[in-house]
Order: C-alpha cells, then sequence, then structure tokens
C-alpha cells in the first residue's frame, strides 16, 4: 500500500516471498502459549500476585479446547529471502494470533481467510495472506492429553467453590481486556453453556470423538495481491480435501511455481499464472495511478457507512489514537488496509498493527498515536472493555457497525456534499451507504438489507435491493461488470418486480454463492466474456474500489491544490537539510492557512501540524536532491494535470465543492487490463523429486520435499536474468553516487533519523518479548514523549512571542488564534498521553482527570482530619495582595477543579480535564499545579505501574521544566474558549486617599464591560464602605462588590457613576479594579476625576479604560518571567483632565501631537488587518491612553485660551458648543444659504450630534461629551468634514492663539487626509460609549 511498492523494487520482482505452513507440532505435543502466559505473567506481577504461580500458562478453570496452545511454524519455503529475511516468531504470530485451536466433530470447521502486514523499522511493509483450516488429529498423544486435560479441568471445576472463580473488583484497564480475549474462539456452539462439562459443553472424549486442529497455509508476499493470493491457496487447499482424487501434478510443481517461477507484474500490466484447477489474474496499477490496493473498500463502507467510514478517515488524518474492534481478522485487516489506501498522498506514519496478538495488548498502553485491530470475543460488551486511554481514542466497533469519536474533533471539510458523493459511487455498484449492512449477504427475499438505507419509497427500495442480489450474483453475467449506464437504465425496470416476486414463489435461493466466492466453479456458468463469477467479482470490487479511492484523492487534489507555493526550500544541499531537519521551518503554515476557505480552516490548522503532513513536505523537500517518493510523484503529477485544465485558478478560496472528474476512465484502464491479460507466467511443471515421499492422503497437508522448494531454477529465466542485470546496472550507479555525496552509511542514518523525528516508536517488535524488550519498548516511549513535549512547548512559545513582537512593533505576525488553539488542543492531548502511560488505576475516559480526582478525594480527606484535629494546618499559599482592597485568592490545585466542576457546561471528564489545563495554563500555574499533583508519591505509585512516564524522576522534572517555560507568554486561552460559563467577578471602587473624599452619600453604580458583552448596571449599597490597612499600617477606605454574570472576555471599560444624591455628593475617585474570580486576571480602572456636579467638568458618571494588571514579582516568582503587557490604557496622569496640565508645565510639541495622531490611527487601521477573532479592543484603541481621542485632545489643546475666568475652567467642549451655536444662529440668519450644499449637510451633522450628545440623559461631563463625539465621528466618517466648519468658525479667534495648531490651514488639512484613511474600515463602538444617544 504505502512504500511497499517501492521497497520491493530493488528486490528481484518475485510475487511471493515465501508459503509457509504453520500448525500444531506432534513432537513437542500441547504446550501451552507461552506468549499468553508472559502476558499473565505480566498482569500477575501487576496485580501483586505471585507471578511463578501464573506463569505456567496452565489455567485449569478454562475449558482445554478453549486454551490457548503454542502453534510452531511447521515448514517455511525457502529457508531465507537475502532481501527480506524470515521472522519466524512475526509470522507465527499472525498466521495463529490465538495459537492452535481445537474442535471436535461437533462443532463448526469452516476453513477461514485472513490477511496481515508486517511493517519493518523503516516502515516498508510485506503482507501475509492465510487460509485456516481444520485437520484430524491422528496422534494418539496429542487425543491422550486433551483427555488428560479435560479429567483434570471436570475434577478442578467440581472441587472449586463455584462463586470462588468469578473475578475480584477489576479496576485494571487491562484485565477485562485479557478475559475478553481468553474465550473469543469459542468453539462451542453458542447455544451450549460454556460452564458445562457435558458433552453439550463441548467436551471431549477420546472414545467417541474426533479431535480437530487448526493448521495454516500462508503465502508472504510483497505487495497485497490479496484475491490472487486467496484463489491460490483456496485452491490448495481443495486440492487435499477434494473427494474426487489427487490434483493433476505434486503439490511442490504449485508452490515452487508460484515461489519462483510467478513474475511481479510490470506496473501498468496484468499477469496471470495457474493454481491448481484455474488461472488466478492480477493487474498492478501505472506510473500515473494510485498505488495498489486490493483490499475490498466496498466491504469496509457496508460494514461501517460511508458517514462513520469519513469520521474514522478524519481521525485517521488527524493522527489520533484508533482501535478497531472485531471478531474477524480479515475484518480487521479490511477497515485499517482501507482507511490507510485511502489518505493517498499522505501515509500512516506511527504504530500500525492491523491484527494485535493477545500477547502484545500491553501495546494499548502505547503513548502514542496508533492504528491497532483487536479480536472481541462473541457477546462481549463494549462497556467491559477497559482501556488505557480513551481521552483521544476512536473506537471502531466493525460487527456492530458504529464508531466513538474524541471529543472537540473538526469535521472534514464539505463534509456533507463529500458523504453525497461516495454515496453515490457506492448506490451504482448497488451497496447502501448507510452501513450496518455486513457485506455478501445474500438472501433473495423482498425485504431489502438495511431497512433505513436507499431511495424513500418502498417500491424503490425492494428494486435496489433484488438489483444489487442480483449484482452481487456473479452468476448473472448481465449485470455483474457493466458498464454503470446500464445500471441506471434498469433502475427503474418494473421486470424486477415482477422476477423477484417470481423467485419468492418458486423458492430459488442462492446457495452456492459462497462456493462460488470461494474460488470454486462448481456448475457456474461462465459469465461476460468466458470470465468465472469469481472473475467478476474480483473486477467489480476492483472498479468500486479504485473509483472510491479517486473520490478521496480528489479531495485532497483540490485542498493542496496549491502547497508547493507554501513549501519554503532553504537549504542548499540534502546533507545540510538533513543535520538541521529539526530546527528548520519548511512549510509556511500561517500563510497556507491564511489562504483557505474559512470553513476548512478548524481542519485544516490541526491536519497540517501532523506527522504525516510533516514527512510528505519533507518528501517534497528531498525530491530536489533525490528520486521523488513514488506517491508524491502521482500527487504532484495530478496537480500538474489540473492546473493545465486550469480547474483551481477562479476557485481559489471558495469552499465550493468540486466531484472527481476522472472516475470513469480510472475504471476503464483496470478493466482493460483485466480483460487483456499482459503477461502468461510458467505453467507449473514435474519437479525433479524423489518418489514416495509426501504420499497423497485425502484430508491431510501433506509434509512437502524441501530440497525441491528452498532452491529456485537456475537462471534460465527470462524476467529473472533482466532483473538480475538492472539489479547490477542499480550496483554501480550507487557505488558511483557513494563517492560524490556523503558517506552512505551515515546519510542513510541521516535519512532514517530526518524521517522518524516526532515519531516515538514507529513500529512494535513482534518477535522477541521479554520483559527485557518490554521495558526497553518503554523506555522508547519514555523519551518520545518528552522529546514531544520539548518540541511542542518550544513551537508554542516561538509562535506566541513572535506574534507579541508584532504586537509591539516588530517583523510580521505568524500564529493565528486558530493556530494557538490547535497548539494547545494538542498540548492537551500530550499531557493525555503522558497520564495514561503506564497506568493502572483508572476512573472514567480522562487519565489525567482520574489522578486530579484521586487528588481531590486524598487531599480533602486530610483537610477533614486537620480540620477535627485542633493542630494548626501548615501554611497555605495565597496570592499576594495584587492590589488595595483586593483579598487574595487561594493558589490550589482543588480551588481550579472546584471552578471546573461547578461549570455545568462540561459534560465529560475529558473535557474537565482541558478546561482544566486551558485554566491553569492562562493563570500561569499548569507546570507548579503538576508537581504539585506529584508530589505525592504514593498516590503516583499506586495509580501507575514502575515504567510509567510519570515515575521516572529525571524525565518528570524536565518535562516539568519546560511546560514552565509556558509562563513567559500571556494565554486567554479559558477565558476566550467558554464564553458562556457564569463566572465571580470582585469590583473595588478605591477613592482618592484623603478620607474627607472617600466619603459619599450619594447611591453609586457600576457596569463593567468586556469583549464578550457587559454587566448591566448594578446599585452598589452604600453600606459596603471597607477599610483595609497597607503595608506601612495607613488606613484605606474603599468600596467592595461581588458580582456574577456570563463571561466579559478581556475587560475593557467600566461605566462609573452615581445619582448625585445627599449633602456629600461629590467624589473623587482614583481607580476601579476588578477581578475575574476563577482566573485571578486583574483590570484596572484608572480615574484619578471627580463626580459631581459643580466639580471639574460636572460629570455624574465616567467610562473607565481598563489595563490588565502585572502581578506582582514576589507573586510572580513562582512562574517564571513574562513579557511586557500588549496595551496600555490611560494613565492616572492624563485622566486628571488635560485641562488642568496645562497649569502642570507639561506640553507636548506640535511634533509629538502629530506623531501621537498618526500612531492612534495606524493602530486603529493594524486592528483591522488582524483576523476578526484575534482584534481585541477597539474601545482601547479609540479611549485609551494614545487612543485616537486623547491625541485629539491634545491637538484642540494646543495653543487653546483656558485661562481661568473668574474660576471657571473652560473646556474644549465648550468651543464646540459655541461654534455649533454660532453655526444654528447663522443658519437661521440664512447665513448659511450660499454655502455649497454637501458643506451645508455637514453643518447639520455636527448640529445634531453635538445637541444629541447634550440631550442625553447620561450625566457624562464636557470631556466625556468630547469623546462621544470623536468616536462618533469616526464610526460614522464625519471626522474629516467637521475640522473644516470648525476651523472657519470665528469662535475660533477668541478662544485659540495664533500659533494654535487649529489654526494652521497646513497642519489642519494634514490631519484630515489622516483621518479619511479610517474611512475602509467598519468601525463599530461598545454599547458602554454610546448608551442613551439618540441621533
Amino acid at each position: 500500500m504505502s512504500g511497499s511498492a517501492s521497497a520491493s523494487g530493488a528486490a528481484p520482482c518475485r510475487f511471493a516471498h515465501y508459503f509457509v505452513v504453520c500448525g500444531i507440532d506432534t513432537e513437542t505435543g500441547l504446550e501451552p502459549d507461552e506468549l499468553a502466559a508472559l502476558y499473565q505473567w505480566l498482569e500477575a506481577d501487576l496485580h501483586g500476585r505471585d507471578p511463578d504461580t501464573a506463569a505456567t500458562g496452565e489455567n485449569f478453570e478454562q475449558s482445554p479446547l478453549k486454551r490457548t496452545f503454542k502453534s510452531k511454524v511447521l515448514a517455511h519455503y525457502p529457508e531465507n529471502v537475502e532481501w527480506n529475511p524470515f521472522d519466524q516468531d512475526a509470522v507465527n504470530m499472525l498466521c495463529m494470533p490465538k495459537g492452535l485451536s481445537f474442535r471436535t466433530q461437533a462443532d463448526q470447521r469452516e476453513p477461514r481467510f485472513h490477511s496481515f502486514i508486517i511493517t519493518k523499522e523503516d516502515g516498508s511493509r510485506t503482507y501475509g495472506f492465510v487460509h485456516t483450516f481444520y485437520e484430524e488429529v491422528t496422534s494418539p498423544q496429542i487425543c491422550s492429553a486433551m483427555q488428560t486435560l479435560y479429567q483434570m479441568h471436570n475434577a478442578e471445576h467440581v472441587s472449586a467453590n463455584p462463586s470462588s472463580s468469578s473475578s475480584s473488583s477489576s479496576s485494571s484497564s487491562m484485565d477485562s481486556l485479557a478475559s475478553s480475549l481468553d474465550e473469543a474462539d469459542s468453539p462451542s456452539p453458542p447455544t451450549s453453556s460454556s460452564s458445562s462439562s457435558s458433552r453439550g459443553g463441548g467436551g471431549y472424549d477420546a472414545s467417541r470423538d474426533t479431535l480437530y486442529v487448526s493448521k495454516a497455509l500462508c503465502l508472504i508476499t510483497p505487495m497485497p495481491f490479496m484475491h490472487a493470493c486467496r484463489s491460490f491457496l483456496s485452491q490448495l487447499h481443495r486440492a487435499v480435501t477434494d473427494a474426487s482424487g489427487p490434483p493433476p501434478l505434486p503439490l511442490e510443481s504449485y508452490v515452487h511455481n508460484i515461489l519462483y517461477e510467478v513474475p511481479l507484474p510490470p506496473p501498468g500490466r496484468s499477469l496471470k499464472f495457474h493454481g491448481v484447477y484455474e488461472p488466478v489474474a492480477c493487474q498492478r496499477p501505472g506510473p500515473g495511478e494510485l498505488p495498489l490496493a486490493e483490499f475490498p473498500l466496498g466491504d469496509a463502507f457496508s460494514l461501517l457507512g460511508a458517514e462513520n467510514l469519513v469520521q474514522l478517515f478524519t481521525c485517521t488524518l488527524l493522527e489520533m489514537q484508533i482501535l478497531l474492534y472485531s471478531q474477524d481478522y480479515h475484518r480487521l485487516m479490511t477497515v485499517a488496509e482501507g482507511i490507510t489506501t485511502l489518505l493517498f498522498p499522505f501515509q500512516w506514519q506511527h504504530v500500525y498493527v492491523p491484527i494485535l496478538p493477545a500477547s502484545l495488548l500491553h501495546f494499548l498502553d502505547a503513548p502514542v498515536p496508533y492504528l491497532m485491530g483487536l479480536q472481541s470475543k462473541e457477546g462481549t460488551d463494549r462497556s467491559k472493555l477497559e482501556l488505557p486511554q480513551e481521552a483521544n481514542l476512536c473506537f471502531v466497533d466493525i460487527d456492530n457497525h458504529c464508531i466513538e469519536l474524541p471529543e472537540d474533533f473538526p469535521q472534514f471539510p464539505n463534509k456533507g456534499e463529500f458523504i453525497q458523493e461516495i454515496s453515490d459511487v457506492l448506490l451504482r455498484f448497488g451497496l447502501s451507504p448507510n452501513g450496518g449492512v455486513p457485506p455478501r449477504t445474500l438472501t433473495l427475499t423482498g425485504a431489502p438489507a438495511n431497512p433505513g438505507s436507499g431511495p424513500s419509497t418502498p417500491g424503490r427500495q425492494r428494486k435496489a435491493a433484488a438489483l444489487r442480489e442480483l449484482e452481487d450474483d456473479g452468476r448473472n453475467g448481465n449485470l455483474a461488470g457493466e458498464e454503470l449506464a446500464v445500471l441506471e437504465l434498469l433502475q427503474g425496470n418494473a421486470t424486477l418486480e415482477r422476477l423477484q416476486a417470481l423467485a419468492k414463489r418458486t423458492g430459488v435461493t442462492v446457495a452456492r454463492v459462497d462456493a462460488l466466492r470461494a474460488g470454486v466453479k462448481g456448475q457456474a456458468p461462465e459469465g461476460h466474456g468466458g470470465r468465472t463469477a469469481s472473475e467478476e467479482e474480483e473486477l467489480r470490487n476492483a472498479k468500486l474500489n479504485v473509483q472510491l479511492r479517486e473520490v478521496f484523492a480528489s479531495r485532497f487534489t483540490t485542498m493542496f491544490a496549491d502547497y508547493e507555493a507554501f513549501v519554503i526550500q532553504s537549504a542548499p544541499d540534502l546533507e545540510s537539510w538533513l543535520t538541521n531537519r529539526e530546527q528548520m521551518h519548511n512549510f509556511d503554515k500561517a500563510s497556507f492557512l491564511s489562504d483557505q476557505p474559512e470553513p476548512y480552516l478548524p481542519f485544516l490548522s490541526h491536519f497540517i501540524e501532523t506527522q504525516m503532513f510533516a514527512t510528505f513536505i519533507d518528501n517534497k523537500i528531498m525530491s530536489q536532491w533525490e528520486e521523488k517518493e513514488p506517491l508524491l510523484r502521482v500527487f504532484d503529477g495530478r496537480i500538474d494535470k489540473a492546473r493545465l485544465y486550469n480547474v483551481r485558478a477562479p476557485s481559489l478560496r471558495s469552499s465550493n465543492y468540486q466531484r472527481c472528474t476522472i472516475l470513469r476512465e480510472s475504471a476503464q484502464a483496470i478493466e482493460q487490463r483485466l480483460m487483456k491479460i499482459d503477461h502468461t507466467a510458467i505453467h507449473p511443471h514435474l519437479l525433479d523429486m524423489k518418489i514416495g515421499q509426501g504420499k497423497y492422503e485425502q484430508g491431510f497437508f501433506p509434509k512437502l520435499q524441501a530440497d525441491v522448494l528452498n532452491a529456485g531454477p537456475t537462471n534460465n529465466n527470462r524476467w529473472s536474468h533482466r532483473t538480475a542485470t538492472a539489479q547490477r546496472r542499480k550496483d554501480r550507479h550507487r557505488q558511483q553516487t557513494e563517492h560524490l555525496t556523503l558517506d552512505n552509511d551515515l546519510k542513510e542514518r541521516y535519512m532514517q533519523e530526518a524521517r522518524s523525528l516526532g515519531k516515538n516508536l514507529r513500529q512494535p517488535k513482534l518477535s522477541d518479548l521479554s520483559p527485557a524488550v518490554i521495558a526497553q519498548t518503554n523506555w522508547k516511549f519514555v523519551e518520545g514523549l518528552l522529546k514531544e513535549c520539548r518540541m511542542k512547548t518550544k513551537r508554542m512559545l516561538v509562535e506566541k512571542m513572535g506574534r507579541e513582537a508584532v504586537e509591539l512593533g516588530h517583523g510580521e505576525a505568524n500564529i493565528t488564534g486558530l493556530e494557538e488553539n490547535t497548539l494547545i488542543a494538542s498540548l492537551c492531548d500530550l499531557l493525555e498521553r503522558i497520564w495514561s502511560h503506564g497506568l493502572q488505576v483508572k476512573q472514567g475516559k480522562s487519565a489525567l482527570w482520574s489522578h486530579l480526582l484521586h487528588y481531590q478525594a486524598r487531599e480533602e480527606k486530610l483537610e477533614q482530619q486537620q480540620a477535627e484535629s485542633p493542630v494548626s494546618a501548615g501554611p497555605e499559599r495565597r496570592k499576594s495582595e495584587s492590589a488595595i482592597g483586593m483579598p487574595s485568592i487561594r493558589v490550589s490545585v482543588i480551588q481550579d477543579m472546584r471552578h471546573i466542576q461547578s461549570m455545568s457546561e462540561i459534560k465529560t471528564e475529558v473535557g474537565r480535564a482541558r478546561a482544566w489545563i486551558r485554566l491553569s495554563l492562562e493563570k500561569k500555574l499548569l507546570s507548579q499545579h503538576l508537581k504539585q499533583l506529584l508530589s505525592r508519591q504514593a498516590l503516583t505509585k499506586k495509580l501507575y505501574k514502575r515504567y510509567a512516564f510519570l515515575r521516572c524522576e529525571e524525565e518528570k522534572e524536565q518535562f516539568l521544566f519546560h511546560l514552565l517555560s509556558l509562563n513567559a507568554v500571556d494565554y486567554f486561552c479559558f477565558t476566550s474558549v467558554f464564553t458562556t460559563i457564569m463566572i465571580p467577578y470582585r469590583a473595588v471602587i478605591i477613592p482618592i486617599k484623603k478620607l474627607s473624599n472617600a466619603m459619599t452619600t450619594s447611591n453609586p453604580w457600576v457596569c463593567v464591560s468586556g469583549e464578550l458583552g457587559d454587566s448591566g448596571v448594578m446599585q452598589i449599597p452604600k453600606n459596603v464602605l471597607e477599610m483595609t490597612f497597607d503595608s506601612a499600617f495607613r488606613p484605606h477606605t474603599h468600596i467592595s462588590a461581588m458580582f456574577k454574570c456570563q463571561n466579559l472576555g478581556k475587560l475593557t471599560t467600566v461605566q462609573l457613576g452615581h445619582d448625585n444624591s445627599g449633602l456629600l455628593a461629590k467624589w473623587l475617585v482614583d481607580c476601579v479594579m476588578v477581578r475575574n474570580e476563577i482566573t485571578g486576571h486583574t483590570y484596572k480602572f484608572p480615574c484619578g476625576r471627580w463626580l459631581g456636579k459643580g466639580v471639574d467638568d460636572g460629570s455624574l458618571e465616567r467610562v473607565l479604560i481598563g489595563e490588565l494588571v502585572v502581578p506582582s514579582a514576589e507573586e510572580d516568582s513562582g512562574r517564571g518571567c513574562r513579557t511586557p503587557p500588549l496595551q496600555r490604557s490611560p494613565s492616572q496622569t492624563r485622566r486628571i483632565s488635560i485641562t488642568s496640565l496645562t497649569g502642570r508645565g507639561y506640553k507636548p510639541t506640535s511634533a509629538q501631537i502629530q506623531e501621537a495622531i498618526g500612531e492612534a490611527v495606524n493602530n486603529i487601521i493594524k486592528h483591522f488587518h488582524k483576523p476578526e477573532k484575534e482584534r481585541g479592543s477597539l474601545t482601547i484603541l479609540l479611549c485609551g491612553e494614545s487612543g485616537l481621542v486623547g491625541a485629539l485632545e491634545q491637538f484642540f489643546h494646543n495653543g487653546f485660551k483656558s485661562a481661568r475666568l473668574f474660576q471657571k475652567t473652560v473646556f474644549v467642549w465648550d468651543f464646540v458648543e459655541k461654534a455649533v451655536a454660532y453655526m444654528e444662529s447663522a443658519d437661521q440668519m440664512g447665513d448659511l444659504q450660499e454655502t455649497a450644499e454637501p458643506l451645508g449637510m455637514t453643518c447639520q451633522s455636527l448640529c445634531r450630534y453635538v445637541n444629541a450628545i447634550n440631550s442625553t440623559p447620561r450625566n457624562i461631563g464636557k470631556d466625556g461629551k468630547f469623546q462621544l463625539l470623536v468616536c462618533l465621528g469616526a464610526r460614522d466618517r464625519l471626522l474629516p468634514q467637521w475640522l473644516p466648519l470648525l476651523v472657519e468658525c470665528p469662535v475660533i479667534l477668541r478662544m485659540y492663539e495664533d500659533s494654535a495648531l487649529l489654526r494652521d490651514r497646513s497642519t489642519v488639512n494634514a490631519l484630515i487626509s489622516v483621518l479619511e484613511t479610517l474611512h475602509d474600515f467598519p468601525i463599530t463602538l461598545e454599547t458602554s460609549l454610546v448608551k442613551g444617544i439618540d441621533l
């Protein structure tokens, strides 16, 4: 499927590498399966039982027919192939994943077919195809041994107390796995009770029962020619069981032929070779086509349905942990190979074990992405299957046609249209897209196989079902293998209904179909063009496969049509690229994402972070210096072809769905190859054999003669000679290039390291399974997790700091909120995997949350004990007073857990764990909290096995250190994600320190606004005046109030006011502090002004702009450093009223004022150039310090005559009001009639706005009114039009000096042109600013 084709290309191109026979070794007799014993030993060790009693592997409680006995490789031919060394243990284990199984004549003994795959360390693959059948046991020793075991079992069963055999509490994640697998191959019929040892219970009595044992014939091939191998093996088995006598030639002739005389078909060609009874054909795709994949995708879709399969496909692309679960090995293999085939042009880069032998169950503990298949036992409930890690697991229950998905996972782009296109292909081949139909169920009855599927009307359903059954029945040559048009023509045919009714009346059944399927001709009439039914089916499968794969491939061709433009080619040569691979930035992710349609982003931002995408880009970069990787070559070819037809240009950035256009051609290419065979291999022939050996005995597969099968024919063979010369040519070329480039071994090592970057462990070793090897594997996992943690935290830091650098004015941004969210989600996933490595006790699906709950229970118990005992508790860590009047927040793991537990919006354990991680990250406490959690070593020992990551001291310390580095940046990953939760806030109003001014008799109110909304006006009761003392014991009074409201996000403004009642109605406020009680973020809203009539500017309410308070040094000491704050907001000094500043000697120069205006406008424009979700608060840019309002205030104040005439301060607003009064009077006298029409309109608009602001019921002061006018003018694009009016107004001569900026015509024109640049952007104002304004 993946690189296997290229891997075997170098090897001499033989169709099969090995022929293997596995079964019982009569010499050694019945041996308990050692691997199962090892597994029991590990389990016993884990539970503190004595491992030695378990190590014998004898389990007397289990019926002997159900126990696992050791199978052996009885023979394999040839002895060894140098380019693919024979791995005896792995092959034995995968041919018979559960060891030998025994049956009696009362049990079912149908032959079974399954396949397997062996992935080598370098990722290359070898395929195995296995035909398993039952053979009568003739050895009296084995029969008597089985009889003895039964007697012991019965004796044990009678003496044992029935209740004691029930298992004790099974909290272990692996216990139930073991039990579910023990009896999966239940030999007794499902009706019988397995506990009874009577005859009905599947017992064995040598005197009257015949004993059968499983035997497996296996072909090991470099490429997945499944149909050909299945047909060849079933013919070989039929040769020894056929009642009509021995086969035409000795079996050795056929085996020798397939091993040595049948070549691989050349790319783009087909080949026919001969089995025992009939020819076998196979074909291989050409260089521009999708690589070979014969596993029937139709079956995978029939089992799971199109929607489920697309969801599983998405999980695979996002490299989650995927566990397939089925009773049937072949189904496991079909779904696993099917799903990895569909990944083209990408390849699965992690652990891949489609059939996980029982002895390898500890691999489910692997803290890495994996795709594994687990055999289930009949009647085993999914709920009984406890798995070590489920937070990121996609569980696929194939037999029950359902899947369980991980939480929060993004949908595949255009999923609906995509599923529709797949469904159309399936329907054309007569398959239901809804799944739940086991493949090949054939009963010619009236009801469709799946009542819920297909078109809506019952009549059409029946027709479709009849059609599907007729087509599935390969004998109807008129339908199988037809052009699709014929099928469509027949869809509405009434004849079919009559035909179906007739079939029903006459009781026609289709009993021979399974025999046909197994490749047996029987008396089947020949199909289309002389093809047999099995050939028809093979052709149909091949056409369906290629069309489904084309639909999937075309999605990637559209999605990544321009990927090359974003590949960063930074290295001059391969060597320097390989050595610096880890530091290199190979793909411009931010630009790529910004070029994609919005709906694709959630999926793509995750996908481009995966290992399979990284490897794909690596292959692209390496193709500058090396031959292109085959999948990449095909993919690039398709993109070039699409460009040639100019498919992409008009649809750039559009998310319109484009259907695949080459379905018909792709199916025709395969059909032509199979109809017209290009090559025929040499026929099997008599070999030079010893007479009399391996004589034919019906029903028994004989011992073949090794001497003729271990050596190939002498090289008189055309194709082997050809490949030998090609091989020599290749060797010569390689030797020449070796001298030119770096030393080949070194290069190979670099390549392997570069390719395995970020992969922890590619493949488990199936052969050597001593505890030492398991320990070694776990050690690799620990190292891999640590490396992954280092890389993830580094990436998060670099991206985040890069972005903050941009906001502080350096360089280009390279992270989006979407990307940040993806990185944090992947950190959550990594923590879950670390917490589930080596786990032995777990509650629920999340390993991390389970640990936290255990910790919480223990801590709460300790608290209770301390509360009961009078001894004082140890000092508890509190945050120091971050601000005057704010009581400290307690820093504790438990406190943050309680916040999360009280959030009713989060329903699952995985969700709670993720929320807790986000909250800790936002509070900069993640490393500290986890350190606290792991400091309870007794708890960690109880929950984790010795080899677990969390029990490796040094690695654990390094891991916590990497997490600590994240404290260097600010994350709002909790506040920005949980936007609907209720959050308690504390607001504290701090008056200026003179006690007399601190008192007020009026009723204050406050309204807090943030990026997500506002709290509404909250009245503050008068009697909440509190007094606190600072470190020098000076008293401070303040008003403090707690309120709870829906998450406001980052806080932006506070409106503060009072009702002016009572004697002491004037109030001098220093600032307002507001704190989010969950995240601990504290915001300061400086004021420094009076609220009251007849004082300052007469305002009874003010809008204050907030800034995030930087934690003090000692408070932050435990949490690392941090970056400078992103936005400063108005400092207290400016807010003391610009007007009174003139008397303080602070006068900015005209150049500084103009620069400040330019800077303020620039910041607003930058704001709109950011992605919408990351813009932050516009209010701060308008009204905050160095905001637009402040800059314009300074402009208007330059040269303003604000001398205190009779002790009354004059404000800029006074000038605006006088100018408006002048315009209105001039308008009434008709002076303005002569002016141009637009100017008159502008004049009216200015008057209208100023009057609206003056008539608002709110008591905002004069500075507040000026602020409002500037904000409304910016919003409605009127500021540049109003300025000339104010400049022309004669009032200016009275109120401004000659040198004032406002009287300098060129400066005013420059200001107008700067303000006009804001017209391109939609400025929206917070409701807190414009409340009560009626325009």
